[in-house]
């Protein structure tokens, strides 16, 4: 009985600490959304941040790939999203997804930018509670002027 006890207080009670720590301290999933103004397919100096732009997180169950959470938000004027998840997703897989650009001239998904996977459980040593996203993009329904000149600094030399 009392190695029962025992396991319990060593094993059982840490893991449902953990948990109810993480409702009282929820995950906050942060990322930027910009416009590609080049259409170059990442960002660049002409890159603008769009505020407004919705975005959501969903994790899905990994055998089934059947949707389980899902919940949207919007950027700030800095184009910045933060989304707060109170549940443990440990045996999910999570993305961050673009749904819809705030700005109809720049409304195109940025193929292979349009999601960023994120870690959304507190029992793999991350000890901040903020999971950070990669950025996500738009791209504009056609090139601005000077894109050109933007394009020449990513070339590589062919000398090489």
């Amino acid at each position: 009985m009392a190695k029962v006890l025992l396991f319990i207080a060593l094993c059982v009670v840490p893991s449902l600490v953990s948990a109810a720590r993480m409702v009282m301290n929820p995950l906050m999933v942060q990322g930027q959304i910009y416009c590609d103004h080049c259409r170059a397919g990442f960002e660049t100096p002409k890159t603008t941040n769009m505020p407004g732009a919705k975005v959501k997180v969903v994790c899905s169950d990994r055998k089934t790939g059947e949707v389980v959470y899902e919940k949207e938000g919007y950027t700030d004027s800095t184009g910045q999203y933060k989304i707060s998840v109170s549940e443990d997703h440990l045996d999910e897989v999570c993305d961050a997804l673009l749904v819809k650009s705030s700005q109809p001239e720049c409304a195109q998904m940025t193929p292979g930018r349009e999601r960023a996977r994120v870690i959304l459980t507190n029992f793999n040593g991350i000890a901040s509670n903020t999971r950070f996203a990669n950025s996500m993009g738009f791209m504009a329904d056609e090139p601005e002027a000077g894109c050109a000149e933007v394009m020449k600094l990513y070339q590589l030399e062919e000398d090489n």
